[in-house]
């Protein structure tokens, strides 16, 4: 049976020990302890693991020494920061707040730094844990408050304080439901418990969501700035690349009077998507609207519901299948990456593609160690793509299409053009890897796959359109 105790101990030395031995005598051990002298020198929060009846004279054993102290609610500490206007007497509300709310302030540091506001740290002791969750809801309408630590025995609470303030702030950005709140909540939570499990910090990863939510947030309507470039490949075919600030890059291939799409970019953006599309097409809206994705990953798959075909491998196929069966997805079979593909989802509005609407044009690769598989072809006006899939380095049915004859190639996520990309692409871009450890499934995988891309080039001067950042033109064998 496990416990947790918050045991008030005086400030000297040997105070731990005392209460250590209290377990030690007993056979019990102690599997967590969290103390934090700044926060409050006299509350230390211990997990404990033993038989029910010898944690009960241990809780005996804790109180006759008055280490434990009988009341109907445990305390709680956090460590906050309290961003302020830096004018005189903004604190006060704040002040204001903590003393209506009983609550005793144990640490407290502010300093200038030259900005328009000011960072106030506090320590606060809280003798009665149901107050936590109103609290931080009535401080976060006065100004922002970020958690910086807090101590509360038992992971449960632990997580309701950190995950709901957390997800309070990102919704104060974003238009997202009640009930998607509450999907928030649930994967958020999971996404801490799978933190705490492996040893890690949440906050460095929890930081990424929310500035990728306020990323999102922000690059909404006519702040939505795309890179769009027309590229002529013949007299009668080109290709316009759509390089939004959030999400994958959407390709539009026009040859002999016919119109492909190649990738969508996300759900969220479809107004500003449309927009950017029909000023280029402005039959758009009337037409048959065909695309072909290179994976399904949500940023390249999340306006495919907007078109009447969607073409595909039949392994992406299938995890779009599964997704519109209510299934996991590819990415979120990884339960490592799971709960942060199911926020991403929430933030993103991601609705799954209706399986009437998928075609698969290709069997799946058989099983081998050969980085890029032929699967077959594709044609569209001028253009003859030889269709080849890989590995799954970045994700399981990923393709790539190369057309020798007017040299051009389309890679998906197995390459993109880091280099090449706008500002807004390069802020989006670095979230993933905090959220999911790496972009790629298998980065050793995905590494093999981009060399063989290049190694499928034959001679001559080639246009490489990856998933993100702005095409490549690249020389092989040419002075």
């Amino acid at each position: 049976m496990k416990k947790s105790y918050v045991t008030t101990v005086p400030d000297h030395i040997g105070a731990f020990l005392k209460a250590s031995e209290c377990f030690s005598d007993l056979g019990i051990n102690i599997i967590r302890v969290s103390y934090n002298k700044a926060v409050d020198s006299h509350t230390i929060f211990i997990d404990a693991e033993g038989p029910e009846d010898k944690l009960s004279e241990a809780d005996r054993r804790l109180e006759e020494i008055g280490y434990l102290q009988r009341t109907s609610e445990s305390p709680t500490v956090l460590l906050l920061e309290f961003t302020l206007p830096d004018v005189p007497g903004t604190v006060t509300e704040v002040l204001r707040l903590i003393t209506e709310f009983g609550i005793n302030i144990s640490y407290i540091s502010s300093q200038q730094d030259g900005s328009d506001v000011q960072h106030f740290k506090m320590g606060l002791f809280v003798d009665d844990a149901s107050k936590v969750s109103e609290f931080l809801k009535q401080a976060e309408e006065i100004c922002p408050v970020k958690i910086i630590d807090y101590n509360q025995a038992g992971v449960v609470y632990d997580n309701s304080i950190f995950y709901s303030s957390f997800v309070t702030g990102i919704t104060k950005s974003m238009d997202i439901s009640g009930e998607k709140r509450e999907e928030l909540l649930v994967y958020s939570n999971l996404a801490m418990q799978s933190l705490d499990e492996r040893g890690l910090s949440p906050y460095h990863t929890f930081d990424s969501i929310s500035k990728l939510a306020d990323f999102l947030a922000v690059c909404k309507g006519s702040a939505f700035v795309s890179r769009i470039t027309y590229n002529k490949i013949t007299e009668d075919s080109d290709i316009v690349l759509i390089e939004p600030p959030c999400g994958s890059n959407t390709a539009i291939l026009r040859s002999k009077g016919e119109v492909l799409f190649v990738d969508t970019g996300y759900a969220c953006y479809k107004e500003e998507m449309t927009k950017i599309i029909t000023d280029i097409l402005p039959d758009f809206e009337s037409m048959v609207k065909d695309v072909i994705i290179t994976h399904a990953d949500l940023d390249h798959i999340g306006l495919c519901p907007m078109f009447d075909h969607v073409y595909a491998s039949e392994n992406s196929a299938r995890c779009m299948r599964m997704e519109y069966e209510g299934d996991n997805g590819f990415r979120e079979v990884n339960p490592l990456h799971k709960p942060y593909v199911k926020i991403c989802k929430i933030l993103t509005s991601f609705e799954p593609v209706p399986t009437d609407k998928v075609v698969p044009l290709w069997n799946a690769r058989p099983e081998n160690d050969v980085p890029l598989y032929p699967v077959g072809f594709f044609d569209f006006g001028e253009f003859h793509f030889e269709v080849y899939e890989g590995m799954g380095g970045h994700l399981k049915g990923e393709i790539v299409m190369i057309d020798y004859g007017n040299h051009v190639a389309f890679t998906g996520d197995i390459y993109v053009n880091i280099h090449g990309m706008t500002a807004g692409q390069a802020r989006y871009n670095k979230y993933a890897p905090a959220l999911m450890t790496s972009v790629d499934t298998d980065p050793d995988i995905c590494r093999r796959e981009r060399e063989a891309v290049f190694d499928r080039l034959g001679s001559g001067e080639w246009k490489i359109f990856g998933g993100h950042g702005g095409v490549m033109e690249y020389r092989i064998g040419q002075q």
